[in-house]
């Protein structure tokens, strides 16, 4: 039965991930307010990449930018 339990969690850790992030954002938003949340969330989200860019799996901001808009729009 464990084994089950385990293919059956292994299976569906994207949903069980997904629960987990949106229970903590509704839990933040909550405590702090929709503001101080977003903050937190962006400042963890530049944290990660300016870690990625030290570690050297980012592609420089002109490659970024390029790949984001289409070619003309810069």
């Amino acid at each position: 039965m464990g084994d089950d339990w385990r293919a059956w969690l292994h299976r569906r850790r994207g949903r069980l991930a997904g629960a987990v992030v949106g229970f903590l954002v509704a839990l933040a938003i909550k405590e702090w307010g929709i503001l101080w949340t977003l903050f937190l969330g962006l400042a963890a989200a530049v944290g990660y990449l300016v870690g990625r860019w030290a570690d050297g799996e980012q592609e420089g901001l002109a490659a970024w930018i390029d790949r984001l808009l289409p070619p003309g729009r810069r």
